[in-house]
């Protein structure tokens, strides 16, 4: 078993205090400025995939004009192999409630939003109930900030932020263009923070503990821990958190079945990683200090050699092709073309010389796709197709 894994246990960790105490004194004894210089310090990048930098988001929003602001927690968790948030939900609902609560102070929002996967729906009673302590909380601290749920229409695209606010507004969940950014035009046209499940109770840690603690986790550049969604061929699935930083042949030898022959991280948009490349690549942010750095929302899924990787990437485009909100022409139509070009080449309908094709169609789906949806097909396309060649065509 490999000894490269970190643990940490500081996201699942119970608070002892009497509810909301610690959300209290930080409201009451520290200023935004301090808040938002330790959320920079931190390194904190948002873990939802994209990893933004938190700090800066929140100074964003804070400088944006405007008296009527959001906080908006994406609890959609959509991306399939990941089911590390419904965890947080119920368990630690508390740390999450209190890290929007500081974002709120920060910015001077007085509205918030969850907005909770439709498949999440028999998590609301609790996660009601916990609102309302903190809203008890907050009237006896005259502190105006209200959290209403949200429940979303099922849709994979609303994991993006922008289609996300057109759902809550009422709209057709369907991306926005960019800029404008939500923290200067976002909710209801207003400067709006989104950050998913896991970066608000990650804020609350940090201000629980301090940057320079939080630091101690991870490394330079892939600072704190991560939750990941371990599922597929291993005997150990379930959700686990671990430091940022690990190569993945360290998360093969710990939670691998022995026979791992790929390991696809981020879900259906993110990389699969043959056997050969498990030590090149670690888990975090692309960056200068770091190199080859896979970033992932949390799943991480593993397939043995028993898997045909030609389905696995067919099981992929299915997803795509259901998923696609259809407003933009490339990830619309690209999609079921990506669909139906492997099926011709497993078929043998067409040349295997096709698949060039392909690969040109996923990076123009790349380049031109209105959202992440579109943009991110081409890594599970290119990274299975390529890897996996002969799977794809014979």
């Amino acid at each position: 078993m490999s000894t490269s894994i970190k643990r940490a246990d500081i996201i699942f960790a119970p608070y002892s205090e009497a509810p909301y105490h610690k959300f209290k004194e930080i409201i009451t004894t520290v200023t935004p400025e301090y808040i938002i210089d330790e959320l920079i310090s931190s390194e904190l990048r948002g873990r939802g995939g994209a990893g933004f930098l938190t700090g800066m988001k929140w100074k964003f929003a804070r400088n944006a004009e405007g008296e009527i602001k959001y906080v908006v927690c994406n609890a959609d968790e959509g991306e399939p192999g990941t089911f590390k948030d419904r965890e947080i939900l119920t368990k630690v609902p508390r740390k999450m409630i209190s890290g929007m609560g500081i974002c709120a102070f920060v910015t001077g929002a007085k509205i918030g939003y969850i907005y909770l996967r439709a498949e999440y729906n028999y998590l609301r009673r609790d996660l009601q109930a916990e609102l309302d302590i903190f809203h008890d909380v907050c009237k006896e601290m005259n502190f105006n900030f209200h959290i209403e749920i949200f429940s979303g229409m099922g849709a994979y695209v609303c994991g993006e932020e922008t289609a996300l606010l057109n759902s809550i507004e009422g709209k057709r969940g369907e991306p926005r263009n960019k800029p404008p950014f939500p923290t200067n035009e976002g909710l209801f046209g207003k400067p709006t923070v989104i950050n998913n499940v896991e970066t608000f109770v990650n804020v609350m840690i940090i201000c629980r503990l301090g940057s320079a603690e939080f630091r101690k986790y991870g490394i330079h550049g892939q600072t704190g821990s991560k939750l990941f969604s371990i599922s597929g061929d291993t005997p150990r699935g379930g959700v686990y958190e671990l430091e940022l930083g690990m190569k993945i042949i360290d998360l093969v030898n710990e939670f691998g079945d022995g026979n791992t022959k790929a390991v696809q991280v981020g879900g259906a948009s993110g990389f699969c990683v043959p056997r050969a490349k498990f030590e090149e690549y670690t888990i975090g942010y692309p960056s200068k200090l770091t190199g080859d750095s896979l970033p992932t929302g949390g799943s991480i899924k593993f397939f043995n050699s028993k898997r045909s990787m030609h389905h696995v990437l067919e099981n992929f485009l299915e997803f795509f092709v259901e998923e696609s909100c259809g407003q933009c022409t490339p990830c619309r139509v690209g999609t079921q073309q990506l669909l139906k070009g492997i099926q011709q080449i497993k078929t043998k309908s067409v040349s295997p010389l096709y698949l060039d094709k392909l690969y040109e169609l996923a990076k123009t789906m790349k380049i031109t796709s209105k959202c992440g949806l579109g943009q991110s097909v081409a890594n599970a396309f290119c990274s299975i197709a390529d890897e996996f060649k002969e799977e794809i065509i014979y």
